[in-house]
């Protein structure tokens, strides 16, 4: 496992290990399979950071749950400009199921807090969030995802479906920019 990594024009240094990122996953899934039991959830993974998150995490969950994909957007290089683009909607029937909406990071939380607001007035009748990374210092609204990974720092990060400009995104482990 390197230590550093450079992307472009930015040296990465080790953050968090991908034994720990698996370890934390492991405890997602077991919440998720204790509260969803005897439920029919459709599981709708945020692309494109959330991919790897989606693929470990419904590989320890029952193969009866239903998987889609959706894609927003709101960041462009290291920073969020706050506008929500909808690139992919969600195209599986919502209505009357629960939704558990998988994404990578919670930065700001204003897109999940968005997409979470559609689907509720599109009908859906329990919205849930689980994410693999949440920054608390960065948050900009009032949004509590029902399963939480990791907390960490509101430094960027790369790694594990996260991305600088596209580069980075297949990376087991978490980097985040060297000082």
């Amino acid at each position: 496992m390197n230590e550093h990594i450079i992307l472009k024009d930015k040296t990465f240094e080790l953050y968090i290990p991908e034994h720990q990122i698996m370890e934390a996953i492991t405890h997602i899934a077991g919440d998720i399979v204790r509260d969803m039991e005897g439920r029919n959830p459709l599981f709708v993974g945020i692309l494109n950071g959330a991919y790897m998150f989606v693929a470990e995490l419904m590989s320890q969950l029952p193969p009866t749950y239903e998987l889609t994909f959706a894609a927003y957007s709101s960041y462009h290089g290291t920073k969020s400009d706050g506008l929500i683009k909808e690139l992919l909607p969600i195209r599986v029937e919502n209505k009357d199921r629960p939704i558990i909406l998988l994404e990578d990071v919670i930065d700001t939380g204003v897109t999940m807090q968005y997409v979470m607001s559609r689907l509720r007035e599109e009908g859906a009748n329990d919205v849930r969030l689980a994410t693999m990374f949440l920054k608390p210092a960065s948050l900009r609204c009032n949004i509590k995802p029902d399963y939480v990974g990791m907390e960490i720092e509101n430094d960027f990060v790369i790694g594990f479906g996260l991305d600088y400009d596209g580069y980075g995104r297949s990376l087991r482990s978490i980097y985040k920019i060297a000082e």
